[in-house]
């Protein structure tokens, strides 16, 4: 170990090489309810993609591990190094190198955090619409598992918006991919290949992102329901309105109720609505003109009625600011309530009435309790399992990913494999894909140093 730290020091310096005692906590473990906090060999800080080639160089010489880390808000394990790994934090290259007004997009290295970005997009009247609800999130976490979030619905998710990318080989080799440019038809797309890869092809060093304009009016409407069935089928009818939402959520009664109450938020509905709703959408809207939000607030109200909404409301901004920040809280208040797990399965959207009618029978059966919320405009469903005893658990997230796949979904909507995920996604997924993705791996990664345990074994 000795000699590996003296030689990473020797690229970075002493100072932003950390090792034993040295090693803060935070470093051993990302969000993901179930993984085993782990403190790695070394925590390596570059400040430059010269450093992270030279750390690279080191690493698959000596065949070390390597996992790199943006601001651990990660949900699937991805960014916990083994013991005998090198952890690079990208917590230095934090800069935002340019704002290109002409081409309407932010270059940024990966330590930038969505905050960050989004306050100075906002001073150019721009905003990046990837919103995963967590903005101390990094732009390389989110870049390496394809965050997505609410608002995808309307601008979609994060390889929507990677125009290119710099990118670190496990060789120490630095590639460009892509750039400021929106199509290209030349030659395999490297830059997608690499987008949720999970820092096991390459190390991401900058990205080239997608910035959309900042919309001036915005509006909250909430309407109850007295079956996830109805929430569900209303919302293709208000997709088909071509009114683009830019959020459309799902949110079930237990996990309403839990979520206003950590922000101590009263919405102003009548107990008995609260009493007979099962499920609500909650649908924003936003224009640039407020006559024209007005006018499609009034006929989402319409149709939401014609649709079996118990009530319609439009929500004052405070208390939609509110509601929406509640709902991007909806994982700590899950894990506070004591949540096992908590997964992100996606199904078409057409599925959801199916897939949710199948979650149900999946719970009743195993005895264990299942509550959830969900980008329901595109099908991504989020759920926080309840079950104590891990075999039994193992069978009730076996089950519930089996049931999404064979509606045609798939095991992460947008929080990745990592290692938590991986022995359903091996197990579950298409063995020749699978195998594809192996030969992948084995051209970028030689001797499978990046990202160990994330995704493949």
């Amino acid at each position: 170990m000795a000699e590996i730290v003296e030689l990473l020091a020797e690229v970075v310096g002493a100072g932003n090489v950390l090792a034993g005692d040295d090693v803060s906590p935070d470093y051993a473990h990302d969000e993901a309810l179930t993984a085993t906090p782990s403190v790695p060999l070394a925590v390596v800080r570059p400040g430059c993609t010269a450093e992270v080639s030279a750390v690279l160089k080191i690493a698959d010489e000596l065949h070390v591990p390597v996992t790199a880390r943006g601001s651990g808000t990660g949900l699937s394990g991805a960014a916990i190094s083994p013991e005998d790994g090198i952890l690079v934090s990208f917590e230095r290259m934090n800069a935002i190198i340019e704002i290109d007004l002409d081409n309407h997009v932010a270059v940024v290295q990966p330590g930038v955090t969505l905050e960050e970005l989004n306050v100075a997009a906002a001073d150019h009247g721009l905003v990046y619409p990837v919103f995963p609800g967590e903005v101390t999130a990094s732009l390389g976490g989110n870049v390496a598992t394809n965050a997505g979030g609410m608002r995808a619905i309307k601008y979609g998710v994060t390889r929507h918006h990677v125009l290119g990318l710099e990118a670190v080989l496990a060789s120490g080799e630095v590639i460009r991919t892509g750039g400021k440019f929106v199509k290209t038809s030349t030659g395999y797309d490297l830059t997608q290949l690499i987008v949720g890869s999970e820092g096991t092809l390459a190390l991401v060093t900058e990205a080239t992102l997608k910035l959309q304009p900042r919309l001036a009016h915005a509006s909250t409407v909430l309407a109850p329901f007295t079956t996830l069935e109805e929430v569900t089928a209303a919302v293709p009818r208000i997709v088909a309105q071509g009114i683009g939402p830019l959020i459309l959520e799902y949110v079930d009664m237990i996990s309403m109720a839990a979520i206003t109450a950590n922000v101590g938020l009263d919405l102003g509905i009548p107990e008995s609505v609260r009493e007979a709703a099962l499920a609500y959408l909650v649908i924003v809207l936003e224009n640039s003109h407020e006559d024209r939000l007005d006018e499609d607030v009034a006929s989402l109200g319409e149709l939401l009625v014609e649709l079996g909404a118990m009530e319609v409301y439009v929500l004052p901004a405070h208390a939609a600011t509110q509601l929406i920040s509640a709902r991007e809280k909806a994982f700590f208040v899950a894990k506070a309530a004591g949540a096992d797990d908590i997964v992100d399965l996606v199904v078409p959207r057409a599925a959801i009435p199916s897939y949710m009618a199948a979650v149900a029978e999946v719970a009743e059966r195993h005895g264990a309790l299942i509550t959830g919320c969900g980008h329901v405009g595109d099908g991504n469903v989020h759920l926080s399992v309840f079950q104590p005893d891990p075999e039994r658990r193992t069978e009730v997230l076996r089950a519930v990913f089996r049931a999404g796949m064979d509606l045609g979904g798939a095991i992460s909507g947008e929080h990745g494999i990592g290692t938590e995920k991986k022995k359903y996604f091996l197990e579950l997924e298409d063995p020749v894909k699978v195998e594809l993705m192996r030969a992948v791996k084995r051209a970028f990664d030689p001797h499978g140093i990046l990202g160990p345990g994330n995704l493949l074994d």
